[in-house]
């Protein structure tokens, strides 16, 4: 079961390929041009994914403050990225991000959630900063809405595929970190590919 649950969940990851483009606003509206936008970047979705497999592993008031704090920090670069503020290594730094909370999943990083909230803002903000980037003639609030919201689910799926794990191997919960810590490898590696590969 558990075996089960690491291939459903690198089957979803493998299918998230990246696009060749984004929605237009104009034809899908901006809120499903800002919904996709996270969903068309594998970097995107697997940074996403694993900062929801990151709290789960950390428990406690991690569950809700990592996703929350990616959250934030991506409006405030989203906000940064409109006002026409540059910052500087953005792709670099969204695909450190992937590499690096995969590393943090795969090794169940523990630290205090001060640093680890202070490491999801940061590359929150490069990943909210990519997205305003290329908002295109999308209306602001609108793009926002759905990228928020895009990114609140993949957080949720890092955490369901969590909870999925220990669930199917309740018995033995050392079983299930072990799967969540191989989906962190996953990621680490997919996050260096994706390096080497752009």
């Amino acid at each position: 079961m558990v075996l089960r649950i690491l291939l459903a969940a690198s089957s979803l990851v493998l299918l998230a390929s990246p696009a060749a483009a984004h929605l237009d606003p104009a034809e899908h509206g901006s809120f499903a041009a800002g919904f996709t936008h996270p969903l068309f970047g594998l970097d995107h979705v697997l940074a996403m994914i694993a900062v929801g497999l990151w709290a789960a592993l950390s428990g406690g008031r991690a569950l809700w403050l990592f996703p929350s704090a990616f959250v934030g920090a991506m409006v405030i670069g989203f906000v940064l990225a409109i006002a026409g503020m540059p910052l500087p290594f953005v792709e670099p730094l969204i695909l450190a991000s992937v590499v690096l909370f995969g590393a943090a999943v795969c090794l169940a990083l523990k630290i205090p959630n001060a640093v680890s909230v202070a490491l999801i803002g940061i590359f929150g903000i490069c990943h909210g900063h990519a997205h305003g980037g290329e908002i295109g003639s999308a209306g602001e609030i609108s793009y926002a809405a759905g990228f928020v919201l895009a990114t609140a689910i993949l957080h949720g799926a890092g955490l369901l595929i969590a909870q999925g794990a220990f669930a199917a191997a309740r018995n033995n919960p050392a079983v299930a970190r072990r799967v969540i810590r191989a989906l962190g490898a996953i990621t680490a590696v997919s996050g260096v590919y994706l390096a080497v590969a752009g």
